[in-house]
């Protein structure tokens, strides 16, 4: 025992310096993501590469026919080509027309007034001049259970592992390579099992299952999607991830439907596809489609900058080949460029619907009452009757009595 206590003492002695190390309690860690409230925004883009967000809850809703509010100011030879709807916590992966791939998240654009023309996307991402902007696509989480499918103007797609996008470097990858005059048109994220539905100008559409388009690399040019007649081209694609969804048909003299998804039979990949909108003079050609449920938004953006939001289930279910309703009415030389889909909210619910919606209207020039809130001129008046669009127009035949068409000049407030 003795020896043992005379080698303890001989090791302090040799090694009892003072103590190299201290013991703290481990320090949480923060990202710029947990300072910032996570809130949907609209983000639009211009055709002139301006790019902005603003929050959803900044655009009221207003009837169908309407005239809706200025979403953005442009420079005379530019007009608001692209709307979309994502988190402030999301990545936005975004996708040129020549098919690269860009990387930046959503809190990084700038939040500016509804009436802003925005900043210029060069400005936070490093995009070529020859480059525009195709789609994007909301991330969360860069994994392999999702892939990204491109749809081109041409008709061909290609699906890419998710996982293959999580390193965009700030000058760009590669995400297709394009084949002889083609170009990216639309980009969706899916899960691997969806259907998909893709739309063209002159109103086709097919559908098929994505299986049918195996995965590929980032280098590969892609698979036949839709087999086009001659002048047509792609507008835009739709992923099934709802089977109670219906599709969203727009012209772009503003004319929309919906119809049920069982009036679009599932096809192989490559063919020609079925008719999904009878294209007049009237309606003007197909310039988008969505997927969209009765409790959604939707936002309409004209190429010279106005912007309209409405409830999806404003817009009757209708055929397949029908031409539609009217959804908003358009200044002389003025036309549909874009559509987006606001997904509906739990919290929608806590909100006090106004008793009746005013459907016309024109140009928004200072703050008015939104749908959810209550005002002294509707309290205790019993609603109005008005045409959709405000001037009334003969009935139909088999028209209930009071109903009329949409398209008139609307109600000054």
């Amino acid at each position: 025992m003795q020896m043992i206590k005379e080698e303890l003492l001989e090791i302090r002695k040799k090694y009892g310096d003072e103590r190299r190390t201290e013991i703290v309690y481990k320090a949480e860690e923060f990202s710029v993501e947990d300072m910032i409230a996570e809130e949907n925004v609209v983000i639009t883009i211009s055709h002139g590469g301006f790019i902005k967000r603003f929050p959803v809850s900044g655009y009221r809703r207003q009837g169908r026919g309407g005239r809706g509010v200025t979403g953005a100011t442009t420079k005379e030879d530019d007009f608001i080509e692209h709307v979309f709807v994502a988190s402030t916590h999301n990545y936005i992966l975004i996708f040129t027309d020549k098919g690269r791939c860009y990387w930046l998240k959503v809190h990084e654009i700038p939040e500016s007034g509804r009436a802003s023309r925005g900043k210029s996307i060069v400005n936070l991402v490093a995009k070529q001049p020859d480059e525009n902007i195709a789609a994007f696509v909301p991330v969360q989480e860069f994994d392999d259970k999702h892939f990204v499918a491109m749809v081109t103007v041409n008709g061909i797609i290609k699906k890419t592992t998710l996982s293959e996008f999580g390193n965009v470097r700030r000058n760009g990858i590669t995400a297709i390579s394009m084949r002889k005059d083609d170009i990216v048109k639309d980009v969706k994220l899916t899960d691997g099992s969806e259907d998909i539905i893709i739309g063209t100008h002159n109103g086709m559409a097919i559908r098929f299952s994505e299986k049918e388009a195996r995965p590929m690399g980032r280098s590969a040019s892609g698979v036949r999607a839709i087999t086009l007649n001659k002048g047509d081209k792609v507008v835009g694609a739709v992923d099934i991830k709802r089977r109670t969804t219906s599709i969203l048909i727009v012209t772009e003299h503003g004319f929309g439907k919906r119809s049920e998804l069982d009036e679009y039979p599932p096809k192989h990949r490559g063919g020609k596809g079925v008719i999904t909108l009878r294209v007049t003079d009237k309606t003007g050609k197909m310039v988008g489609i969505k997927e969209i449920q009765e409790t959604d938004d939707i936002v309409v953006v004209t190429a010279k900058g106005v912007i309209i939001r409405q409830p999806a289930k404003e817009i009757r279910l209708i055929g397949r080949i029908s031409q539609g309703v009217r959804l908003i009415r358009l200044e002389a030389g003025d036309q549909v460029g874009d559509v987006a889909v606001v997904p509906s909210e739990e919290d929608k619910e806590e909100l006090k619907v106004e008793a009746a919606v005013e459907p016309g209207g024109e140009t928004e020039q200072a703050p008015q009452p939104s749908l959810f809130e209550s005002t002294d001129a509707t309290a205790g008046k019993p609603p109005v009757k008005k045409a959709k669009g405000g001037k009334a127009e003969k009935q139909p035949a088999g028209s209930k009595a009071g109903q009329k068409k949409s398209g008139g000049k609307g109600k000054k407030k």
